[in-house]
C-alpha cells in the first residue's frame, strides 16, 4: 500500500502525552512508546540507518557529514525504484538530500530552515506534499520536520517552546493525514530524542523514539514492543510489495 513516512527529529515520546492529535492518531494505529534508535543517536547517521536499515558502524556515516559507503548497501529508494515504484522526499535540514542516491526518486522539495526559519518550513512542506500527491504517481514519500530539533537545540528538549514545535509539527501530520486520506498508509517516527540542549549520548532520553503505524495493515490500539529504527525500511518495502534487501538487517513489522 502507497506510504508516507513522516520524520519529526528530536521527538521524544513523552512529549506527546499532552498533544491531543498525536493521541487521536496513537490511538488509531499500532504503535510503540518505546523503540530504539541507533548510536551514535545524531541526526543523519540516523536517518541514514533508517533509509538502508542498517547500523552506522555499517553504512559509516557517523557524524552529520555523509560518507560514502566502502561496500554500497542499497537503501530503501533504491530499493523501491527497482520496482517501478515512484517515490518523493520532503525536508528542510538540507543534509537528508544525502538519504537516496541519484536516480533513485521522482522528486524532491527543499526549503531551508536556517534561512526560512523552522517555524514556516513545516507548513511549507506539508502543503508540497499534499499537492504532488493529489496531481503526480507517488508511491512513498518521506518528509523530515526539523522544528523541534531546532527548538531542542535552542531552548533545551521539553522545554515550553520545544513543546510548542511539538504542537506545530503534529498540526502539520493532521493536515496531511486529513488531505491524503486512507489512500495511504502513515508511519510516523523520530530519529532521536534528546535532553538538556544535545542529544547524541546513549541514554534513555536520547536513543528512546515512538514509531507509529497507521493504515489499514495495522491493528488499532494495538501496542508492540522490541521495535527498532532500522525495522522501518523492511516495513515501507513490504508495504508496498517490494523484497527487502539482502543486507538490510532490520525487520518488517507487519
Amino acid at each position: 500500500m502507497k506510504t508516507i513516512l513522516i520524520l519529526i527529529d528530536g521527538m521524544r515520546p513523552d512529549a506527546l502525552t499532552n498533544i491531543d492529535s498525536a493521541q487521536k492518531i496513537i490511538k488509531n494505529s499500532t504503535y510503540t512508546m518505546n523503540a530504539e534508535t541507533v548510536v551514535p543517536s545524531v541526526t543523519l547517521p540516523c536517518t541514514i540507518s533508517l533509509f538502508h536499515s542498517v547500523t552506522p558502524q555499517r553504512h559509516g556515516t557517523t557524524t552529520n557529514v555523509y560518507t560514502p559507503q566502502v561496500r554500497p548497501i542499497p537503501g530503501l529508494c533504491e530499493v523501491l525504484k527497482g520496482m517501478n515504484k515512484e517515490c518523493a522526499i520532503f525536508f528542510d535540514w538540507e543534509e537528508i538530500r544525502d538519504v537516496s542516491r541519484p536516480n533513485s526518486i521522482a522528486h524532491s522539495t527543499f526549503y531551508a530552515g536556517k534561512r526560512i526559519g523552522y517555524h514556516q518550513t513545516g507548513s511549507l512542506l506539508a502543503d508540497e506534499l499534499i499537492s504532488y500527491a493529489k496531481n503526480y504517481k507517488l508511491d512513498f514519500a518521506y518528509i523530515h520536520l526539523a522544528y523541534t530539533d531546532w527548538a531542542g537545540h535552542k531552548f533545551g528538549w521539553m522545554s515550553d517552546e520545544y513543546m510548542s514545535a511539538m504542537q506545530t509539527s503534529w498540526d502539520n501530520i493532521e493536515k496531511i493525514m486529513t488531505e491524503l486520506g486512507d489512500e495511504y498508509t502513515y508511519i510516523i517516527t523520530a530519529d532521536h530524542g534528546g535532553h538538556d540542549r544535545t542529544h547524541g549520548y546513549e541514554i534513555p532520553e536520547d536513543m528512546i523514539i515512538p514509531v507509529i503505524l497507521c493504515g489499514e495493515n495495522f491493528e488499532k490500539g494495538k501496542e508492540i514492543e522490541n521495535v527498532n529504527l532500522i525495522d522501518i525500511a523492511p516495513t515501507v518495502a513490504t508495504l508496498l510489495g517490494a523484497e527487502p534487501d539482502e543486507e538490510w538487517e532490520g525487520r518488517s513489522l507487519i
